[in-house]
């Protein structure tokens, strides 16, 4: 029995994996993934950038022609504005010119007839001096009624004489102070505030 050896169940090499020839499956290994994933990132990375710069340029030209185009229109919308706002006021001007005009033409051609109808006051008058009862009614209508229209008698006895208001046909001496209307021989008129017909006075002085 002294020459039997031992059976230890151990054998040297043959299941230990110590063999660094054996195959290694990556999707088991963590760190061969890892390493491919190294290898990734260490590649060239495509990058996007233009070949042709035309289209950019073109694109900027494109927008200031747009932006001179707007300020032409700008211009020449202001342009118009001021055309449009002058012929407004000229406009304005013309109708304000045409209505006095026409108010103009209006007074004259009334102040025509009411001179006209001044020879028939004046007989009126006179008729009222012979018949007061008869006369006053008709010519105070007839005063009334012009008056109306723009006609007034002018009021000027006892008044400082006034050329532009009177015409001084007679003068009589007085205590020789200012000279005043002492009578008046026919009545003067105003038309709208206008002399119409200077009055026939005598004077005081």
């Amino acid at each position: 029995m002294g020459g039997r050896r031992r059976d230890t169940g151990q054998d040297t090499g043959a299941d230990t994996g110590a063999d660094t020839g054996a195959e290694v499956d990556p999707d088991l290994d963590p760190g061969v993934e890892r390493a491919s994933e190294i290898d990734d990132l260490t590649g060239e990375v495509p990058v996007s950038v233009p070949d042709d710069l035309a289209d950019l340029e073109e694109l900027e030209e494109t927008v200031e022609h747009d932006i001179a185009d707007l300020e032409t229109v700008l211009a020449e919308r202001d342009q118009f504005k001021d055309i449009a706002l002058r012929l407004q006021a000229d406009f304005d001007n013309y109708r304000k010119r045409a209505a006095a005009q026409v108010g103009d033409e209006v007074e004259r051609a009334t102040g025509r007839l009411a001179e006209a109808l001044l020879p028939v006051l004046d007989a009126a008058e006179a008729a009222y001096v012979r018949h007061p009862d008869e006369v006053g009614p008709l010519l105070n209508a007839m005063l009334t009624e012009l008056k109306k229209h723009g006609l007034e008698t002018i009021d000027l006895e006892g008044q400082p004489f006034d050329p532009n208001l009177a015409e001084a046909v007679a003068h009589e001496e007085g205590d020789g102070g200012e000279t005043i209307v002492a009578e008046v021989l026919r009545s003067g008129y105003r038309w709208k505030g206008r002399t119409l017909r200077p009055a026939m006075v005598r004077t005081r002085a």
